[in-house]
């Protein structure tokens, strides 16, 4: 046991070095006053009063959590059919579709934004089509649709395998069971295959909902700037404005609200697998 502790302790020490540290100073800034040094400084909660008290900031906010919502719903819509053919496919051709849906994320998600910035465009390939059925006027680019779309489209590959990989483990001999027992497909789906796949759809939720409420690129390119989020604030006050420590507060409230989202998903969890709360 002393061996596999000593094995253990490069990583705690990488953990501490690039999570804990980092989160660490991120607190402290958010509880100074601008301008005070690490060495003397002065605590104070006005940077987490000017957030709260100022509407601008509490509608961008909520502005994010709309998108993230939006962005979340439309994956598990799209994302839970795709997953279900593809556990229902035979094992070769499930390798080969788990393959065609990870090979996107192979490439760099900011290459894969910038990609629709030439579809959207103006004369670009999608107006093209639309213009053969006279929508050829539409405004695409920089609008909360591409927004919507570049999320959903980043994104939508962690609910899918999420979901794939919950419906893989499930126990087949239980399908056969139902129809034994007179259950049609339809009844089938509701009471066996989407309670077993509950677990993924979670993680799925999870893994779309967090990066989606703190993106901050995808906002910035196909939003033209005129479509603000959470994440852009804190890289504007960062880089633009200059006032780490206002920076700081948001987003240590953007970490409180996304463990308190996490300890809500994990609750579900638990209530669903049957665990007990404590």
């Amino acid at each position: 046991m002393k061996k596999f502790a000593q094995l253990a302790i490069p990583y705690i020490v990488w953990a501490a070095l690039m999570l804990i540290l980092p989160m660490g100073l991120i607190a402290m800034y958010s509880f100074m006053e601008q301008g005070n040094s690490i060495v003397s400084f002065s605590l104070t909660l006005d940077h987490y009063v000017k957030f709260f008290t100022d509407p601008d900031f509490l509608v961008i906010l909520w502005r994010s959590l709309v998108i993230a919502v939006k962005t979340t719903v439309i994956c598990l819509l799209l994302g839970y059919p795709v997953a279900y053919f593809i556990a229902r496919s035979d094992e070769k051709v499930q390798n080969m579709l788990v393959l065609c849906i990870t090979i996107p994320t192979w490439i760099n998600m900011l290459v894969r934004t910038y990609a629709w910035i030439g579809l959207l465009s103006e004369g670009g390939l999608i107006q093209q089509i639309l213009g053969i059925f006279g929508l050829g006027d539409v405004e695409l680019l920089y609008t909360e649709g591409a927004v919507l779309l570049g999320m959903v489209y980043n994104f939508i590959p962690f609910m899918i395998l999420q979901i794939n990989t919950s419906l893989c483990k499930m126990d087949h001999s239980l399908l056969e069971a139902g129809a034994d027992l007179g259950a049609n497909p339809v009844q089938t789906f509701r009471r066996i295959t989407l309670p077993l796949s509950i677990p993924g759809v979670i993680n799925g939720i999870t893994l779309v909902f967090l990066p989606a409420i703190s993106s901050f690129f995808i906002p910035k390119l196909l939003g033209g700037g005129q479509y603000f989020l959470i994440g852009n604030l804190i890289e504007n006050q960062f880089i633009t404005v200059g006032e780490w420590n206002f920076g700081s507060a948001i987003s240590m409230i953007m970490a409180v609200i996304m463990m308190l989202l996490m300890m809500a998903v994990k609750k579900v969890e638990d209530r669903n697998q049957g665990g007990k709360e404590e």
